[in-house]
């Protein structure tokens, strides 16, 4: 043990954390109110001259969130600092969103030495357990007060955390660590001990290690193999690639891609893009972006092969598309799974026969034989002109059918044609990233497509994208009217916003979402649809923006998008709104798929020559 439970050596022991955690690359802190967090906050602020960019919130669930942006950007942890007490509940679900959606994040919460749990003292709750249901670790200082630690330890502890949350690329993927951090009192130091401390530090202010160097301590799981038996796929033979929600490090995305293109170009095979796997528009890279409209419900549609034939080749989670997701678990050809550094269980159909979990670059080059020499086989290319036959036949449909409409499936079409290529896009939860990935024009320029699919909640969704645009410089959010108001702090990062951040808004009076679903059908809930499930607000969203000072405009009709767009792309913050009718986008989303089903199944299906 060293050190005393002094105002000081308190302010000590946090500059020792934050400062070993600044030299392992960690960036960015995160920093909400609180009285127990004085030490980690003092330390915080004494640390900035020395690279750590310090972001200040009020409320802690958009703090977290804020967090996870930065680390969904970045590929590298954001620390949240917290009080005590139910200050830590607020963080859980940014915890569940960055465990299931593999993204890095350090949660740090002060809490009261042991002497003070489990006795009615205030603020004083079981905290340490809030969060470890989604941590990939829980680290704890010294049950007397983080004082009582040694340098060594808190250098190790932060050098684990720091491995736990980004992975070790063994089959742990990134994620969220809770450290619990028991404080003495007194908790407030001295100005004149904070000045000495200050000069002392900027003699020997710590330095971040390269940029994504990773701490050697491993993290406490145990190893998930890198590639289970199973995992060879016949490029001679025809197949598909279904590419999911890309949830690797931005690192690993050149390889990424590359290693698709080796692929495609030896097998053939075409491949269906989710509308977050960021593939969309890249060039030479054929991709099938109407797979959900090809795939009819009724007649179980899609592209006919022999049941026992089709290989398919999955990259990530699945995408969000049922119908795709029924295709997939009807085929009986061998299906591999490939995930970017994530060991766990990525299967809800039951039917991947292997895992790869090292990426796909890894999985390419273990493949036997090696795939880089070699034509695609004459059965191959005839599946994949069948894909693109009807790829083409939808996309000229939605051409025609949207070309002068204004509901939610044209905005999304529109959208993705008139923003800059490769300015960023978040799509919210339910009906947006839904629209894009049916109506957006594959034709339209590619650029970083982000989405929280992991927990595919609505939470922190503003929030979200305010650290997206801080860490990217620019981000558009397309998000419906209860996303948007479920997290309105998230306006709150104005002021302090360095990146530039468009919102489109779509105002549909309420979950428009659940006009998809068959609910008016059941006749206890038609009664009372809108109460029970739409659940309209009156809230105008520009009179709310801006009470916050963010400018904003409503669109008359999507004529108006282009010169909207140009003058929201020009401000630092700014909120664009398209009221929609979201019965009637229902009712054009259902008549769309029934025609490119008509469409798509004389293409689709058939005799299928023999390879």
């Amino acid at each position: 043990m060293a050190g005393s439970a002094t105002s000081l050596a308190n302010v000590r022991a946090a500059v020792a954390l934050l400062g070993a955690l600044r030299r392992g690359g960690l960036a960015h802190g995160v920093l909400c109110p609180g009285s127990r967090s004085a030490p980690l906050a003092v330390a915080a602020a004494l640390l900035e001259p020395g690279g750590l960019r310090l972001h200040t919130a009020i409320d802690e669930r958009s703090a977290a969130f804020f967090a996870l942006g930065l680390g969904r950007a970045s590929g590298q942890p954001a620390a949240v600092i917290t009080t005590s007490g139910s200050a830590v509940a607020n963080l859980l679900p940014a915890a569940v969103e960055a465990d299931f959606g593999s993204v890095p994040l350090l949660l740090l919460t002060a809490d009261r030495p042991a002497r003070l749990k489990g006795c009615g003292a205030n603020q004083s709750v079981n905290q340490e357990v809030f969060l470890v249901g989604s941590c990939r670790w829980l680290g704890e200082g010294d049950p007397e007060g983080l004082a009582a630690m040694a340098p060594a330890e808190l250098d190790a502890l932060a050098r684990r955390a720091l491995a736990a949350a980004r992975g070790d690329g063994a089959g742990r993927s990134a994620g969220p660590v809770h450290l619990n951090l028991p404080f003495e009192e007194p908790l407030h130091a001295d100005g004149t001990d904070l000045i000495q401390l200050a000069a002392a530090l900027a003699e020997a202010l710590p330095r971040p290690a390269a940029a994504g160097a990773a701490a050697t301590t491993a993290p406490p799981a145990a190893a998930v193999p890198l590639v289970s038996s199973g995992t060879a796929l016949d490029p001679d033979e025809p197949g598909v690639v279904v590419a999911g929600p890309w949830r690797g490090a931005p690192a690993a995305w050149p390889a990424h891609v590359e290693a698709l293109r080796r692929w495609q170009r030896r097998s053939g095979w075409p491949v269906l893009a989710d509308a977050l796997s960021g593939l969309r528009g890249l060039p030479d890279l054929a991709t099938v972006t109407a797979y959900d409209l090809i795939l009819s419900e009724s007649s179980g549609g899609g592209v006919a092969m022999p049941a026992d034939a089709l290989q398919v080749l999955r990259l990530g989670p699945l995408p969000a598309s049922r119908r795709l997701q029924r295709w997939l678990a009807a085929q009986g050809g061998p299906q591999v799974l490939v995930s970017e550094g994530d060991g766990r269980r990525l299967d809800p159909l039951g039917v991947v026969r292997g895992q790869a979990s090292a990426g796909l670059a890894a999985w390419l080059a273990e493949q036997t034989p090696p795939t880089g020499a070699g034509d695609p086989s004459e059965a191959s290319l005839a599946l994949a002109d069948r894909w693109r036959r009807a790829e083409a036949a939808v996309q000229a449909l939605l051409e025609r059918e949207l070309a002068n409409d204004e509901g939610e499936p044209a905005l999304a079409r529109r959208l993705s044609r008139l923003l800059p290529a490769g300015l960023p896009v978040l799509l919210a939860n339910s009906s947006p990233v839904r629209d894009w990935e049916s109506f957006a024009d594959p034709a339209a320029p590619a650029r970083p497509m982000h989405g929280f699919r992991g927990a595919s909640g609505i939470d922190g969704t503003l929030s979200s994208a305010c650290g997206l645009a801080e860490a990217l410089g620019a981000l558009v959010l397309v998000s419906g009217d209860l996303a948007l108001l479920h997290d309105a702090n998230g306006w709150l990062w104005r002021p302090q916003l360095r990146g530039r951040l468009t919102v489109v808004l779509i105002d549909n009076g309420g979950g428009g979402i659940f006009e998809q679903l068959p609910i008016r059908t059941q006749p206890a809930a038609a009664m009372d649809f809108e109460r029970l499930f739409a659940m309209p607000q009156p809230v105008d969203p520009l009179a709310l923006a801006a009470v916050h000072g963010v400018p904003g405009r409503r669109l008359v009709s999507l004529d108006d998008l282009e010169d909207a767009l140009a003058w929201a792309l020009a401000q630092p913050l700014a909120l664009l709104v398209l009221t929609t009718d979201r019965r009637r986008d229902a009712a054009l989303r259902q008549r769309l798929r029934t025609m490119a089903a008509d469409l798509a199944d004389p293409l689709a299906t058939g005799p299928f020559p023999s390879p």
